[in-house]
């Protein structure tokens, strides 16, 4: 089978990781038969973002291969938040197949080849879902290996492996997000836009606009396939695992969890069980008997919080509608 893909890149001032991911997707084998190019789309970009992919345009320079470079569009999209990065792009792309890949990852170098193969392996399959994982390099702290009973969870490097085989229908385990999805890009008609009511702003921590999207197209009636081969690595960034960064990615992306799983139909303020959780997890924090478990119930209870805040944000949204 031949076709076309399209590798979409929503990215905020992140130059410096932009050539990285950039690189990688050069140097990634080609499948024979297979026309790939780059679209990205620079979100409210204040650093050199638009001057390196212009000297890209014309030169190729940053990447490995210049001589034989992917072919690269952009387009500036000047309102802050990822969203509406990514859904400035949809009109641009007339590909078969839309990858996403973010900023701050690196393809593997088979990562082509898993995900056009995938296409022809799986015709009906709407939604093609790989594995993302950390791009571990052996500086990172120990107990981000933890898989004791205090490890912490979900880690602020994000991860997506449902093991080596494949699976269909791999959101009744667990849903997948768009950090490494390639999907038939006429979905987008049936599906929409990414809901701007989601999603980070600038170097916000909020998320869920692609959860909310997923969503949406399972409702259409997307089929999804899980595919191990298509695989992506998320950098690594060292103030992430720091106890700050952790409590505040916790709070900002359980309250984007909880706003978009919604209150089904209840107006309570704040559940009784939320404050108890998070009444239980403080004062464990403050009694643990060591900084492992401090470590632990301080995510835990940041999380929490930030249940409370997704609760009182989804009753705002029920009462005055989500701008999707």
């Amino acid at each position: 089978m031949t076709g076309t893909l399209a590798v979409l890149i929503a990215t905020h001032n992140r130059v410096g990781l932009l050539e990285r991911t950039l690189r990688y997707l050069n140097e990634a084998r080609r499948p024979t038969g297979w026309k790939i190019e780059i679209l990205v789309a620079a979100n409210a970009c204040t650093d050199r973002t638009h001057s390196m992919l212009d000297r890209y345009v014309r030169s190729g320079a940053g990447v490995a291969v210049p001589e034989n470079r992917l072919p690269l569009r952009w387009v500036a999209e000047p309102r802050a938040g990822k969203s509406h990065a990514l859904n400035c792009a949809i009109p641009l792309l007339a590909s078969d197949r839309t990858a996403f890949v973010d900023d701050d990852h690196r393809v593997d170098a088979g990562y082509f080849e898993g995900a056009c193969r995938a296409a022809t392996d799986y015709p009906d399959a709407d939604i093609l879902c790989g594995r993302i994982l950390p791009d571990w390099d052996g500086s990172e702290p120990v107990w981000v290996h933890d898989e004791g009973p205090y490890r912490i969870y979900p880690l602020p490097v994000p991860r997506y492996d449902l093991g080596p085989k494949p699976i269909r229908s791999p959101q009744d385990r667990v849903t997948p997000g768009g950090g490494n999805l390639v999907l038939r890009t006429a979905l987008f008609a049936r599906v929409g836009d990414f809901s701007t009511a989601y999603g980070p702003v600038g170097r916000g921590l909020g998320g869920a606009e692609d959860h909310e999207w997923v969503l949406r197209a399972i409702a259409a009636g997307a089929v999804i396939q899980y595919v191990p081969d298509i695989v992506q690595f998320h950098y690594v960034d060292q103030t992430r695992l720091r106890l700050r960064y952790l409590l505040q990615k916790a709070y900002e992306r359980s309250a984007s969890a909880v706003r978009l799983m919604g209150t089904g139909g209840r107006r309570v303020l704040v559940p009784p069980y939320m404050i108890r959780k998070a009444a239980e997890y403080g004062f464990a924090a403050m009694t643990a008997p060591d900084e492992q478990q401090r470590r632990f119930y301080l995510v835990r209870l940041a999380a929490a919080l930030g249940e409370i805040k997704g609760h009182a944000r989804a009753n705002l949204d029920g009462n005055a509608g989500t701008d999707s």
